[in-house]
């Protein structure tokens, strides 16, 4: 298994309510149009994944697992790598319902979004004292 973790903060305009995305960014600030920011203030974006890692993400259909931990809770989402993904980005990660891919797209075809964390996280998450993190993973087979 190959990890990688981002470190983020909360702030007082996390809504978490977009149907099709997650996003965490290096941004200092948030205004309430952006409902699928969960974290600000964070040490990584999409160019910053160790490198091991970034290959598996770019390997099509590869299982990747997100795990976004605040406090005691936490909460899983599971998307796919693709070999289009470029993970070049330097200031945000996104992973996305959809297929749609960016230089922000961290992975694709997820099986959650913003709107589907649990409510006790986001509550927590709206506290610019909190801190939380993203572990991604993803399985190494070769």
């Amino acid at each position: 298994m190959v990890t990688d973790e981002i470190k983020f903060n909360g702030h007082p305009n996390v809504l978490a309510t977009h149907p099709r995305t997650i996003e965490i960014t290096k941004d200092n600030y948030l205004t309430k149009e952006g409902n699928c920011i969960i974290g600000i203030n964070a040490n990584k974006a999409c160019n910053d994944i160790n490198q091991q890692l970034r290959w598996l993400i770019t390997q099509d259909n590869i299982p990747i697992k997100f795990e976004i931990i605040v406090g005691n809770l936490s909460f899983e989402i599971i998307g796919l790598g693709n070999s289009k993904l470029t993970l070049s980005d330097p200031h945000d990660l996104v992973i996305r319902t959809s297929n749609y891919m960016s230089p922000r797209t961290a992975s694709i075809n997820c099986n959650k979004a913003a709107i589907h964390i649990s409510r006790d996280i986001i509550l927590l998450l709206q506290d610019s004292n909190t801190t939380g993190s993203l572990i991604i993973s993803a399985n190494d087979s070769r």
